[in-house]
C-alpha cells in the first residue's frame, strides 16, 4: 500500500481516483487547490502525488517544486508538446492527458511505484499468496504450476482488485491487442485459476461483463 497525494481541482476527477486507487489497497489523501497542497507537503510524507497543472491557488508546476524527491505523475488537460516537455524535464515521472482511462492511471501509477520500490512486492489473500517479484503464486506456501498467462491473468486480476475487467479488457491487458482468439480464452484461464487457486467466490463473475477479484483492502 502507497501513501498517495491527489492534487485535482475537479471534484469528480479527484474522487473517480480515490475511490479506485483506494481499491486497489492505496491510502489516498485528497485536495483541490495548489496552496493546500504546498502546505500538505510540508508536514507530510507521500510515496507518491498525482498533479494537476491547472490549480487555483499556485500551479502544479510550484507544487512540484516542493514535492522535494516525491514521485510525481502529471494530470492535465494540457496536451501541447511544450507542456509534456516542460513537466518532464522538471522532473516528473510520467504526464498523463485528459480524459483519461482510469485503468491507464492505475497502470501507471503501479509503474511509478515499482520502479521507485514503493510498490507492494507481493499480494496474500487467505490461503493465496502472489509474489510478483519471482512472479510465482502459492497456496498454502507450496508453489502452484501455473502457465504464464495463468500468473498473468492473476496478477492482472490482482492489481486491479475489486475492480470489474471485462474479457475484452482482460483479453488485452494479458494476452495484448493483436491475439486472435475470441474472449472464450479468457474463461478459460479463469476457470482454471479458480480450480488450482481455490478462489471460486472470490474470483467473480460480473454478469454480462467479465470478472472481478474480490479482496479486502
Amino acid at each position: 500500500m502507497a501513501e498517495i497525494l491527489i492534487v485535482e481541482d475537479e471534484p469528480s476527477i479527484n474522487e473517480l481516483i480515490r475511490r479506485n486507487l483506494s481499491l486497489t489497497g492505496h491510502h489516498c489523501t485528497q485536495v483541490f487547490d495548489g496552496c493546500e497542497a504546498i502546505e500538505i507537503l510540508g508536514h507530510r510524507k507521500f510515496d507518491l502525488i498525482i498533479l494537476d497543472i491547472m490549480l487555483p491557488g499556485a500551479d502544479g508546476y510550484e507544487v512540484f517544486d516542493q514535492a522535494h524527491g516525491i514521485p510525481v505523475i502529471f494530470l492535465t488537460a494540457k496536451s501541447e508538446l511544450s507542456d509534456k516537455l516542460r513537466g518532464l524535464t522538471r522532473g516528473a515521472d510520467d504526464y498523463i492527458t485528459k480524459p483519461f482511462q482510469m485503468l491507464e492511471l492505475a497502470a501507471r501509477v503501479e509503474i511509478v511505484l515499482r520502479r521507485t520500490k514503493k510498490s507492494e512486492k507481493y499480494f496474500e489473500m487467505d490461503h493465496v499468496k502472489l509474489d510478483f517479484e519471482s512472479r510465482r503464486i502459492f497456496v498454502d506456501e507450496k508453489p502452484v504450476d501455473c502457465t504464464p498467462k495463468e500468473y498473468e491473468l492473476f496478477e492482472t486480476l490482482v492489481r486491479n482488485r475489486n475492480i470489474a475487467l471485462s474479457r475484452e479488457r482482460l483479453l488485452d491487458l494479458v494476452w495484448g491487442y493483436d491475439f486472435e482468439g475470441g474472449t472464450r480464452t479468457v474463461d478459460v484461464h479463469i476457470q482454471r485459476l479458480r480450480a488450482k487457486l481455490g478462489l471460486d467466490k472470490q474470483i467473480t463473475t460480473v454478469y454480462k461483463l467479465g470478472y472481478r477479484l474480490e479482496a479486502p483492502l
